[in-house]
């Protein structure tokens, strides 16, 4: 059992994306940034229909991953999670 955890992490580390995976004019930044932004929509969509994915494969790889990641934290739902206004009458 203890043999497990470094052979995971090991695995885990190595492992890569399929060379067949990126294809030319496959989804890159700023499709994965519009993907991020409407996320909450698309999955929403997505629980009633097979036509419509929340991520798209093939995509460029990480720069996709990156426009996602700044869609969903910074302009999607994260960037209205930490919000808080807290008012004080006197």
């Amino acid at each position: 059992m203890k043999l497990a955890l470094p052979g995971c992490l090991h695995n885990a580390c190595a492992a890569t994306q399929a060379g067949g995976a990126h294809a030319a004019g496959a989804p890159g930044f700023w499709y994965g940034l519009w993907h991020g932004i409407i996320f909450p929509l698309a999955w929403i969509v997505s629980l009633f229909t097979d036509k419509v994915a929340v991520y798209a494969v093939p995509n460029s790889g990480g720069w996709y991953d990156f426009g996602f990641f700044l869609g969903i934290v910074v302009f999607g739902v994260g960037a209205r999670g930490g919000h808080r206004v807290v008012v004080q009458r006197r």
